[in-house]
């Protein structure tokens, strides 16, 4: 087997156009992920039970079924529905909601961290509920937390490949098509694998510096 760099130059395009791709999926589908598992997290704190039954089903089904069969789902089915979207919207939103229930768990947990006397010198500066929250529990909370959201950041980026089932071709999907066009398999492989490794190595080395800044 010889290594052929003008394979990989041929690549370079097809890997720029995955690797944006890539990028948007990951960022947009955290930010999602982040923002609707604080939300869950809120509602199960609801006192309500009629609240939080059905927040508890809906996150624990998500949580235990595949990413895949979620993938199909809703690419596939919704559309019979009345609901279509395009196959990027649709990864970045199936993404965003597997992952939301798990970074669910992690916030709760961050904030039952938080000790029980910041509860209490809100109560006793009769801070009002939104600002309690706002102000002392989260900000203390999503501090704690930052580390094992970093986690699943770098589990995304693994998750992406899958993708390729909805026609979403990220930088795997755009190796297979190179390949499958050109008959060369290795250097757009290994190029792929190099990739997902610097990214995942950039976004541990950002989250790391976010969470020593956060720590000041």
């Amino acid at each position: 087997m010889t290594w052929d760099w003008n394979a990989v130059g041929d690549f370079m395009p097809y890997f720029r156009q995955g690797l944006l791709v890539t990028l948007q999926v990951l960022v947009l589908g955290s930010l999602l992920s982040f923002t609707l598992g604080l939300v869950w997290t809120l509602l199960m704190r609801v006192p309500s039970r009629w609240v939080r039954w059905p927040v508890g089903v809906v996150t624990e089904f998500v949580r235990n079924t595949p990413l895949l069969v979620q993938l199909f789902f809703l690419f596939y089915v919704l559309p019979e529905w009345g609901l279509t979207f395009s196959a990027l919207a649709t990864g970045v939103f199936a993404i965003g909601l597997h992952y939301s229930t798990y970074t669910m768990q992690v916030y709760r947990a961050g904030i039952e961290a938080v000790p029980a006397g910041q509860w209490e010198a809100a109560t006793a500066l009769n801070l009002p509920r939104r600002r309690t929250w706002t102000a002392v529990i989260l900000p203390q909370a999503i501090r704690r937390v930052v580390p094992a959201l970093g986690n699943y950041v770098i589990s995304m980026l693994k998750d992406t490949p899958l993708l390729m089932v909805i026609t979403v071709l990220e930088m795997l999907g755009r190796a297979r098509l190179f390949s499958q066009q050109h008959f060369q398999f290795t250097e757009p492989l290994t190029v792929i694998g190099v990739a997902f490794i610097l990214i995942s190595y950039l976004a541990s080395l950002l989250l790391r510096a976010l969470e020593r800044r956060l720590v000041r």
